[in-house]
């Protein structure tokens, strides 16, 4: 229990003095990784302390992955790292290219004590909320990308609402809660209106679009735009067994998709941009470079790190809408 020092007549709240002790403790190594921590009531006891006093403690060693609780044993030293004073749940849909970049602006962009944990739901409700429930009181700060999954306030709720941070994608329901978001059937409306003179060059404007990955207002943007422009359009599911015809313009939001677009039209002999024209989503190093250049309507993954560390730095709690743009490239 001497580990455990308490100095009454001192502007320190105590329960920062356990938090001390504990600290140098590991830095000492009378503590290691895998040690068990003297029990709440045990140090409550000799210090004549209040339960809550040393819980308070606790949780904030608990929150800042330093220590773990067992339910039925107590609580154990995980990590020796206490220059860890803060942590993130960072939950992505999937990994890509622009996550990647969204990723690196928002880590270098924290403070060096803050650590970043990621996840990835893959587009399941089930892994969704499984990812959200395990996680609940170890970190200060919860972003997460529920992209078009349903129903994902029922997890999110149970989170404090002022540590959570919606990225990319929101919904109705999630309103109420801080982030940065893109505006999906407004960008698509109002940059498809941007390339409209090149796009009446083709006969047929078609969007791949998935249910289970897209969202919502990519469709109902592009469904408008076709509407008020007056253009032939489709919306398909998938390229697989389909033909490709001259004078087809093709809006592809995901890599792999734009992969094999630009296999089939080398397949069949087309030529991209006389033959079919492309519009991809997200722009990366590779859509500058692959076939000339491929138009791309995309937000700035980089500006939206950065603002979401901002946000967490500062305490924010505010809604930003990160417009997307048009990017004018050889494919169209």
């Amino acid at each position: 229990m001497s580990m455990i020092r308490i100095k009454k007549k001192t502007g320190t709240p105590k329960y920062k003095q356990i938090i001390s002790s504990i600290e140098d403790a590991i830095t000492s190594g009378a503590l290691k990784k895998g040690d068990q921590l003297p029990s709440l009531n045990s140090i409550r006891d000799s210090h004549k302390l209040s339960r809550d006093t040393v819980l308070m403690a606790f949780n904030e060693l608990k929150t800042r992955g330093i220590i773990q609780s067992i339910v039925g044993k107590g609580y154990y030293i995980i990590n020796e790292n206490i220059e860890v004073v803060q942590k993130v749940f960072l939950l992505f849909d999937e990994l890509n290219s622009f996550k990647e970049d969204l990723y690196s602006s928002f880590i270098n962009h924290l403070d060096e004590n803050i650590r970043v944990d990621t996840y990835f739901h893959h587009f399941n409700d089930n892994m969704f909320t499984k990812l959200i429930h395990e996680n609940i009181g170890f970190y200060n700060y919860y972003v997460i990308m529920p992209a078009n999954l349903k129903n994902t306030n029922l997890a999110i709720e149970k989170l404090p609402k002022e540590k959570v941070y919606i990225l990319d994608q929101t919904h109705p329901e999630l309103s109420g809660y801080s982030g940065i978001y893109q505006n999906f059937e407004k960008d698509i409306y109002s940059n498809l209106s941007k390339a409209l003179p090149l796009i009446k060059n083709y006969k047929k404007l078609i969007l791949l679009f998935s249910e289970d990955r897209q969202p919502k207002g990519l469709l109902k943007g592009f469904s408008q735009f076709c509407k008020t422009n007056n253009i032939e359009n489709e919306v398909i599911d998938t390229l697989q067994n389909r033909t490709l015809n001259k004078g087809e313009v093709y809006v592809i939001p995901d890599d792999k998709n734009l992969l094999r677009i630009i296999k089939k039209i080398k397949e069949e002999a087309l030529v991209l941009s006389k033959d079919i024209g492309i519009i991809s989503y997200n722009d990366t190093l590779l859509k500058e470079i692959v076939e000339g250049g491929i138009t791309t309507i995309s937000t700035d993954f980089n500006k939206m790190g950065k603002q979401l560390a901002k946000m967490i730095l500062n305490k924010d709690q505010l809604q930003i809408e990160n417009v997307n743009s048009l990017i004018l490239r050889s494919s169209l």
